[in-house]
């Protein structure tokens, strides 16, 4: 049996889970989440417990068995706590604004570059050159940052770029003259 997906999710209070078929609905505090389930995969709630359960052994069902746990609790910590990326910018003249909602980046090009908070996803500048990105969908919030990391990658040899909080470039010596 997979060990991700025998472990079971405990629901907090003030989080209302609903399931309809093959479809959870996740209600809390933050918001709410919906997610549908792979056909072969059951949930099961009693006692402020949820499990995922799996019918057989197929290579097929524990894929998704430790898959559909995890879907499920990342759907109850996102409504309870939510999640947070925060980002740097490194590099001479890079940074970034604040335009209401929305976020404005200079990196370098001809032309600033704007980014729009999509539903759900709020962003928080914290200077110029670090902002965060938050939420209570954590694959969206994690799809956003990547899209915004890939506006500017890092640079392996001067290390300029957008880049994840604590994350570490691997840096590279650049040519030696004669």
């Amino acid at each position: 049996m997979s060990r991700i997906g025998k472990a079971p999710i405990s629901v907090p209070s003030g989080v209302d889970i609903k399931v309809d078929g093959q479809t959870i609905t996740v209600k809390g505090p933050k918001g709410e989440l919906t997610q549908d389930l792979p056909a072969p995969i059951s949930v099961s709630i009693e006692d402020n417990t949820i499990t995922v359960n799996r019918p057989d052994d197929h290579r097929d069902n524990r894929s998704l068995h430790g898959l559909s746990r995890s879907l499920v609790n990342n759907m109850v910590v996102g409504v309870t706590e939510g999640y947070v990326q925060k980002m740097e910018i490194f590099g001479v003249g890079y940074r970034v604004v604040a335009k209401g909602k929305d976020l404005e980046f200079a990196l370098g090009y001809s032309h600033p570059v704007p980014i729009a908070a999509p539903d759900g996803i709020t962003f928080a500048v914290e200077g110029a050159t670090k902002f965060s990105i938050s939420g209570i969908d954590k694959q969206q919030v994690g799809q956003i940052a990547a899209n915004i990391k890939r506006l500017r990658k890092h640079d392996p040899y001067k290390g300029k770029g957008i880049r994840y909080e604590g994350e570490q470039v691997r840096r590279k010596v650049g040519k030696t003259g004669k």
